[in-house]
């Protein structure tokens, strides 16, 4: 399965595996034949037609009240699953300031909090503690937060970053990295899970400008998937090296917004903004690689989208908890 962030509906999205294994050059928005008009977001004249299975937004959820969600949840900029205490989460962060641990089971919040308008949250990471660690492009600081302490603990440790865009736990290392607009940076998790500390181990230059996402190399750990403005890199942290990564098209590999390798197969994921529509860092398309293949999915406008790898238990085509 594919989990994408739309900025149109304001929606989180997990899409059809099948959809997505089969998505080739001209691969649409067909759904299965269990989806209907309940499936999928209500983004365009398509959207009953979207391969999704499950979704999840902030709006109208009476739990997130007090974070506002309708100024919190704007333009959201990351959804991944992640794994807290065995069970399946959700982890999410918005523009308008939200970040938030979601049950996918149960579509209740875990922890949340609201970071402002200022700041642009982009990104965050689970640790193994059931604590979060949120990145801001526009304030350019990483936090550690102490989720584990209570759905609304708002208690942090701060490392700065200029233009702090993306944060991947390595657990073989036990290493946080962050990426920012030039340095990638490898952080020290100490202190305790109610009063963390975050210490820099290793800062290393970016080989261009740009930093945009980063993402674990499921199959070799210690290794990532890392975008710059021009190019997909591969970083070996154990051998300090950056490897250019080719797409194909001379230009596939700019600009793109994230970036992952299926567990199974390595077949890579993107995307990247096709410009054709009012949002100009979105796109409407899921693109892969090796093999290559596009998954349109038409009145949708995506930020990111990643491999979902774990259970929605009890969920079906048609089931949306709020």
């Amino acid at each position: 399965m594919i989990v994408a962030v739309d900025q149109a509906s304001r929606q989180v999205l997990v899409l059809d595996g099948e959809t997505a294994r089969e998505a080739g050059p001209e691969a649409g928005p067909e759904a299965g034949p269990e989806a209907g008009p309940e499936a999928g977001p209500e983004a365009g004249p398509e959207a009953d037609r979207l391969p999704v299975v499950w979704s999840w937004t902030a709006d109208g959820d009476d739990r997130l009240a007090d974070l506002e969600p309708a100024r919190s949840w704007a333009r959201p900029t990351e959804a991944r699953d992640v794994v807290l205490d065995g069970e399946g989460s959700l982890l999410v962060t918005a523009s308008g300031g939200l970040a938030a641990l979601v049950d996918t089971a149960t579509g209740t919040p875990i922890w949340a909090t609201d970071l402002g308008t200022s700041v642009n949250p982009h990104s965050a990471e689970l640790l193994p503690d059931g604590n979060v660690a949120v990145v801001a492009s526009t304030a350019g600081w990483v936090r550690l937060y102490a989720a584990s302490e209570g759905p609304r603990s708002t208690t942090y440790t701060e490392q700065e970053l200029d233009g702090a865009h993306a944060v991947q736990w390595d657990e073989g290392a036990e290493l946080l990295w962050v990426l920012g607009d030039d340095t990638l940076l490898a952080l020290r998790v100490g202190g305790t899970p109610d009063i963390p500390s975050l210490t820099p181990e290793r800062s290393i230059p970016l080989p261009e400008v740009g930093g945009h996402d980063l993402a674990a190399v499921r199959s070799a750990p210690g290794t990532f998937w890392l975008s710059t403005g021009d190019r997909l890199w591969r970083y070996d942290s154990h051998l300090d090296r950056f490897e250019a990564v080719g797409l194909g098209a001379e230009d596939s590999a700019r600009g793109i917004k994230s970036v992952g390798s299926e567990p199974a197969t390595g077949r890579l994921l993107t995307i990247t903004p096709d410009h054709a529509g009012p949002c100009s860092w979105c796109t409407s398309a899921v693109t892969f690689h090796h093999p290559d293949g596009t998954l349109a999915l038409t009145g949708t406008e995506l930020y990111k989208a990643r491999w979902w790898t774990t259970p929605l238990p009890g969920l079906g085509p048609t089931n949306r908890p709020r």
